[in-house]
């Protein structure tokens, strides 16, 4: 309980201390909310409520570069912390506007029930759908990754893979980041 209060604080503690850049760029609130535990006869935790940021590095590319961090309820009920940095190709519709990415999260994260809180990497295929002022990430686990990671087997030996889904809301949308929604909505017209 300890270890976990202090990556929260470390957290909100790092987003405190870079308060100005969120004027620079496209940094997103992330909103975590739900995963699906495919095939699964337990009643795992399905409301992974939490919160977090992200960073697009180069939106205008086609490789998207982000920063990521957040903590959420983990399917266990308790809580766990990830950081890493993603890299997705982006699809964009002819308006500009609206977006399709796909490709890979390297993370660290800490789990209760998986080295006892101690960090451990990992990397999964994750997908964005986006528009202009908000986006729905979407990441999978493979069941043998969810397998050799937590074990689940022992628990349940039908599941086969876990969705999770997160909300990005754009900063702007709070007050901050001001300068990239204005220029969103400037290119818009």
């Amino acid at each position: 309980m300890v270890r976990s209060s202090a990556y929260a604080a470390l957290l909100l503690g790092s987003l405190a201390i870079c308060r100005p850049l969120f004027a620079e760029g496209d940094w997103g609130i992330v909103i975590n909310g739900r995963s699906v535990h495919l095939n699964a006869e337990k009643d795992w935790n399905q409301d992974n409520w939490g919160l977090g940021f992200e960073k697009e590095l180069n939106s205008s590319a086609r490789w998207v570069a982000t920063a990521v961090a957040n903590g959420f309820k983990d399917s266990m009920d308790n809580p766990s912390y990830m950081a890493g940095m993603s890299l997705k190709r982006r699809f964009r519709v002819p308006s500009n506007h609206v977006y399709f990415d796909a490709g890979l999260v390297g993370f660290l994260m800490t789990r209760h029930n998986v080295r006892h809180d101690e960090p451990f990497p990992g990397v999964l295929p994750t997908m964005t759908f986006g528009a202009r002022h908000f986006a729905v990430n979407v990441t999978y686990m493979p069941g043998s990754v969810v397998d050799y990671v937590t074990h689940a087997h022992l628990l349940d030996p039908a599941i086969t893979g876990v969705f999770f889904i997160q909300l990005k809301l754009p900063v702007g949308r709070f007050g901050h980041g001001h300068v990239a929604l204005a220029q969103a909505e400037s290119e818009s017209h």
